[in-house]
């Protein structure tokens, strides 16, 4: 299968960090909705409008951050900033993304921000309804061509529904990728070939044995060396390299660190993670509030990096053996199957928990479909209708 909206060579159009840094800023103000909805506004922003990569592409390089620890949205974001310039897009794809939360949730711990009014919220929501909504419908039309596929997407989306948690997902992807491999006769020229190569294998394992040194090693650091800012890093350093998924999965092991160690108390600890919902960015940012309310400026900073830094290293030491194993027909097949059950693990989240916690009545919606409408004419750019929703929503509700 041809990806049908082919994404411009990547080698020759390349970015300079500080564009790529401002990119993310802006999706990082205005991409509200939780990961789910952060990837459908990669996709309208990269997929669709900068046609950086095609359809298959992206749904293979969601389904690979998806499988690797740590955030998958920002791991995504990371990957397309390396794509187009290198380390420092990595970073700068990163930082801009992460730096509105963050900054927004320190503020908040130390005393100084505010919380978004509920009826802004209510806004911000319909319109992240809307954008997965219309992010789902163009990846079905072209990564659910045929019965077959078909089929397995709705599979996904009722095991999904029916077991909700990160194992289900796991296991989704693992058993749409047999049936790839069984059933899907893949196209002679590879479907994914958007994302500029990265890196040697060499540079790969590095990165990969720096992620596994550190989890071993930050430990012994931590009791042989007391100190806050090492137990810090060393602590939010783990739970960056064992939660799967990101979003909602990192709460238990975030509340079993800082609460049952006495950092925070536990009704400070579900204020910062309420409030890490209510603005825009990777839930993730929420260390940074946790950080300050432990020690500051100081103490933002280093859970935020250390929170972060696993899937940074994991999801870029893996790039160079991917880019190669990905050519082999048999992993193709089971790419196409993947992409399937990415499609129907995506509906999944639309339905549970973005539209049964947002669209209430009747009022949201019609407010979803006018934005529907206004994301499909093409003429309203999502930052835009990001805007026009938080206004209505503040002037409705």
């Amino acid at each position: 299968m041809a990806d049908v909206t082919p994404a411009s060579d990547p080698s020759a159009t390349r970015d300079s960090p500080w564009q790529i840094f401002l990119m993310f800023l802006r999706l990082g103000l205005t991409s509200f909705g939780g990961p789910v909805a952060h990837l459908g506004y990669f996709r309208q922003e990269f997929v669709q409008r900068r046609r950086w990569l095609g359809e298959a592409a992206y749904a293979e390089l969601v389904a690979l951050c998806q499988f690797l620890p740590g955030p998958a949205s920002s791991k995504v974001g990371i990957v397309l900033g390396l794509s187009r310039a290198g380390l420092p897009g990595a970073l700068c794809a990163w930082l801009g993304f992460t730096l509105p939360s963050a900054l927004a949730l320190a503020l908040l711990a130390l005393g100084i921000g505010s919380g978004v009014p509920p009826g802004v919220l209510k806004g911000l929501q319909m319109v992240a309804v809307a954008v997965v909504a219309l992010a789902l419908w163009g990846m079905a039309r072209n990564l659910c061509r045929g019965a077959l596929r078909i089929v397995i997407a709705l599979l996904a989306a009722w095991l999904v529904l029916r077991w909700p948690g990160l194992g289900a997902q796991l296991l989704v992807m693992l058993l749409a990728a047999l049936a790839g491999t069984w059933l899907i006769t893949p196209a002679a020229r590879s479907e994914v070939d958007a994302l500029a190569p990265w890196g040697s294998r060499r540079l790969g394992g590095l990165l990969l044995a720096l992620a596994a040194l550190l989890l071993l090693v930050l430990p012994w650091l931590s009791a042989l060396w007391p100190n806050t800012w090492l137990r810090l890093f060393d602590g939010f350093y783990r739970i960056g390299a064992l939660v799967f998924g990101g979003g909602h999965v990192v709460l238990p092991l975030l509340q079993s660190q800082v609460v049952a160690s006495g950092w925070i108390s536990d009704p400070l600890f579900m204020t910062g993670y309420a409030s890490a919902q209510a603005v825009p960015g990777p839930l993730f940012s929420v260390a940074a509030f946790i950080g300050a309310a432990i020690d500051g400026w100081p103490g933002a900073l280093i859970c935020l990096l250390a929170i972060f830094l696993p899937g940074f290293l994991l999801v870029i030491g893996v790039l160079p053996f991917w880019q190669t194993l990905r050519q082999r027909r048999r992993i193709q097949a089971a790419l196409a199957g993947v992409n399937a059950a990415v499609v129907g693990v995506l509906a999944a989240a639309l339905y549970q928990p973005l539209w049964t916690s947002s669209v209430t009545g009747p009022a949201e919606l019609l407010a979803v479909l006018l934005a529907l409408v206004l994301l499909r004419s093409g003429r309203v750019p999502s930052w835009a209708l990001v805007l026009l929703g938080a206004a209505l929503g503040g002037w409705l509700l």
